[in-house]
């Protein structure tokens, strides 16, 4: 895995993060974990979106404070992944199916490492913001997920089915089976 750092998305990061976006769509992966409705946005308007939610005056109604972060690959500045990290559990989806975490990497990147080294630096930040108790959540047909999390120190808690509804672009969602993970 190359080094990888954790930033802020600007304007500047445009193209880039079309290409990232692009990519899972090509890949017919219509949700970009993490990505704070990337996938569903333009890039201006996402990345107000995604300004906004950082503070708690003007987060989004219905949403938590959070910071959602690229995390690029420093010899090419390629975006390889994204995580929101939320402040809080203030919401029911999140407390009871999201997490305080939401990740993805990109397609052409996955098995490389990248999806820990993203969610270590997430703990890290989590850290900052004294965060002492984090949950995480992954189908548990999502097996490298899951590997992820447990390296990073997730612990599992509990199994139950999403019936929550909020994906409603993913196939077969109220069939899902999600693994609810602590970290300390």
């Amino acid at each position: 895995m190359s080094e990888i750092e954790l930033q802020l998305p600007t304007l500047q990061h445009k193209t880039a993060a079309e290409n990232f976006k692009n990519e899972f769509l090509e890949m017919q992966e219509p949700v970009i974990y993490g990505s704070a409705l990337f996938d569903q946005m333009e890039y201006e308007h996402w990345l107000t979106h995604n300004t906004n939610n950082r503070h708690e005056s003007t987060v989004s109604i219905g949403w938590v404070t959070a910071t959602t972060l690229f995390a690029v690959r420093k010899q090419d500045l390629k975006i390889v992944g994204v995580i929101d990290i939320r402040h809080n559990l203030g919401n029911e989806f999140l407390a009871q199916y999201g997490g305080h975490f939401g990740y993805s990497v990109r397609p052409s990147e996955r098995k490389k490492g990248y999806a820990t080294g993203i969610l270590k630096m997430g703990i890290e930040y989590a850290k900052s913001l004294n965060i002492k108790k984090l949950m995480i959540a992954c189908f548990s047909d999502n097996i490298p997920s899951i590997k992820t999390i447990e390296k990073c120190g997730g612990v599992l808690s509990e199994t139950k089915p999403y019936t929550d509804g909020q994906l409603i672009n993913i196939p077969n969602s109220e069939k899902k089976i999600v693994n609810i993970y602590w970290i300390e």
